[in-house]
């Protein structure tokens, strides 16, 4: 799941709260929107970044996850993306997400996305109840939020400390203000380190499908991706380099053509 909502006075605003993502229960949906703004697109295009819907799909899928698992803190499996056409570079963004199963113990729920009414892409998320039966869901947990505070003053990137260290790598630190609800990087997050691991192999280009699978939590940082890239196919590979440079997720993606400003 991936904000964290509770915040304590000696503690930085949460870095995706930034995002200015709202959401409200419509029936047995849940809605969200935000509007775009130059600081959430990939770099070197005017493009709303993939990861960023990764991001928010986790957040609109972990909600209602939330719903059916709580008390239980519910964790991510995987997450996936994928746009019918490049990202909007600007207009008011909504989701609509659905829950598609709703077990005991595993929970599944899918997210369309249209931005000024017309469709661009769909995603999905899968969770788990968390192994850590201490960890517990705040027992007034919120499923509306409203956008409150501060936006997104500079590239997510940049706010999140992601630094792309050579083509096909990317490093993102373990920072109080990126933590999910067990204290460990936030899923977004991941998902942003992963694109940025990716796009480093191709300048310009941004990314129409993403895919993750989460396999263990990154808890010490910071996290670094890899990637390799094969025609238009991207693989990265990213690890807990100070938990002894333990694999936390696999993640996949396909390219849109670069096509610049």
């Amino acid at each position: 799941m991936s904000v964290e909502t509770g915040t304590e006075p000696q503690r930085r605003r949460h870095i995706l709260l930034e995002l200015g993502f709202a959401t409200t229960m419509v029936g047995e949906e849940l809605h969200g929107s935000a509007t775009i703004t130059p600081q959430m697109h990939v770099p070197g295009t005017d493009r709303l970044r993939t990861s960023i819907l990764a991001t928010w799909t986790d957040t609109v899928t972990g909600l209602l996850a939330a719903l059916t698992l709580g008390p239980r803190v519910p964790v991510t499996l995987e997450l996936d993306v994928h746009l019918y056409r490049p990202a909007p570079s600007s207009g008011e963004v909504r989701a609509v997400g659905r829950t598609i199963k709703a077990g005991r113990s595993v929970f599944v729920a899918e997210v369309e996305w249209t931005v000024d009414g017309e469709p661009f892409a769909f995603g999905g998320g899968s969770f788990m109840v968390s192994p850590n039966e201490e960890l517990r869901l705040p027992e007034q947990m919120s499923i509306d939020m409203p956008v409150t505070g501060r936006l997104l003053a500079v590239p997510l990137a940049e706010r999140a400390g992601c630094e792309r260290r050579a083509p096909g790598t990317a490093v993102l630190p373990r920072t109080d203000d990126g933590l999910n609800a067990s204290r460990t990087v936030n899923g977004g997050l991941i998902a942003l380190a992963a694109e940025e691991a990716m796009l480093s192999l191709a300048p310009g280009a941004t990314l129409s499908t993403l895919g993750l699978r989460y396999l263990q939590a990154a808890r010490v940082g910071p996290v670094v991706a890899a990637a390799t890239l094969r025609a238009d196919v991207v693989r990265a590979t990213l690890r807990d380099a100070g938990n002894e440079d333990r694999i936390t997720t696999l993640a996949t993606g396909r390219l849109f053509p670069a096509t610049g400003r």
